[in-house]
């Protein structure tokens, strides 16, 4: 299959994985990379992943940028589990320890963290502020913010909060996760109803203590391990109903690991968490037909991937 190679890192922000390519000097356009992720992000394929993370330029004000595609190919305005892979690649493009990165749609401060176990590369990050108003999603359900409410168009009396952290959540509460009714619900904003255009990302989420476990269907991509805007949603979520107080951290955990979070009055979120390398190498991508081959391997990063699973066997 003859077509482009390209330089990748495969990574994971709690066990939220990507192929990640510095693009600071690539000239391809959204249709290409939407291409290299539906070729790259393709669990059936060679490199597997939620999705393809860049690391951009940046501009006078930032250090370097990210963009995210998602599975299928679309863009989301951020991910934050795959923001602090990108700003662990920025770092070491930079010399920086400390940036703010551009965004799609916004930007957020990153910082190399103190480890949050031994040999686990830890990157702290500040977004928001959280936003909702779910006029500008948009979503129409006759009513500008939506918090511990139901919402009609969904197959759920389940009561939702609607948080932006850019990019659309929706929030529940639960004793139990049901992930049956969790990919109905998902399904039914996947399919982009007229009431919601831009479909959304689906939480369900159990309180444990001052802890969080958060379960996800993440807009583009289906029911994944762990979804880093969707715990910073989450998180800000909790405060906002009074089921953790403002300014507290907290740990949230999902099917792929943890982050330690907390959020403030202000509506920004602070996520800490792993910036895990697991193998860097190169791989040919066919960009007529979206499909990915003749992957090499130039290094494995063993001693971060052994951290990381004593890290999560622990937990």
């Amino acid at each position: 299959m003859a077509g482009m190679r390209f330089d990748l890192v495969k990574c994971h922000g709690s066990g939220n994985d990507f192929p990640l390519i510095d693009a600071r000097a690539s000239t391809l356009g959204d249709a290409a990379w939407a291409a290299v992720a539906r070729a790259l992000a393709d669990r059936a394929g060679p490199v597997g992943g939620d999705g393809l993370l860049l690391l951009t330029d940046g501009d006078a004000d930032r250090a370097f940028g990210m963009r995210m595609f998602n599975s299928d190919g679309s863009e989301s305005e951020t991910c934050l589990n795959g923001l602090r892979c990108v700003a662990r690649a920025g770092f070491a493009a930079t010399g920086t320890q400390t940036a703010t990165a551009l965004l799609k749609t916004s930007d957020a401060v990153v910082v190399r963290d103190a480890d949050i176990a031994a040999g686990v590369y830890t990157v702290r990050e500040i977004a928001g502020p959280a936003s909702l108003d779910v006029a500008a999603w948009p979503m129409a359900v006759g009513a500008d913010l939506v918090v511990d409410a139901p919402i009609a168009g969904l197959p759920t009396s389940r009561a939702f909060t609607a948080v932006a952290m850019p990019n659309p959540h929706l929030v529940t509460f639960v004793d139990a996760i049901d992930e049956a009714e969790l990919v109905r619900v998902g399904e039914a904003c996947e399919a982009a109803p007229d009431w919601l255009p831009n479909r959304a990302n689906v939480s369900f989420v159990e309180l444990r203590g001052r802890d969080l476990f958060v379960r996800t269907f993440e807009r583009g991509v289906g029911l994944t391990d762990s979804c880093g805007s969707a715990m910073a949603a989450s998180t800000y979520a909790a405060c906002l109903t009074g089921r953790i107080a403002y300014d507290t951290q907290t740990t949230v955990f999902n099917k792929g690991g943890l982050v330690r979070a907390q959020a403030s009055a202000a509506a920004m979120v602070t996520l800490s968490g792993n910036a895990t390398f697991e193998w860097s190498g190169s791989v040919e991508v066919d960009l007529a037909t979206a499909t990915a081959s003749d992957v090499v391997v130039t290094r494995r990063y063993e001693d971060e991937r052994a951290a990381w699973s004593k890290l999560v066997a622990n937990l």
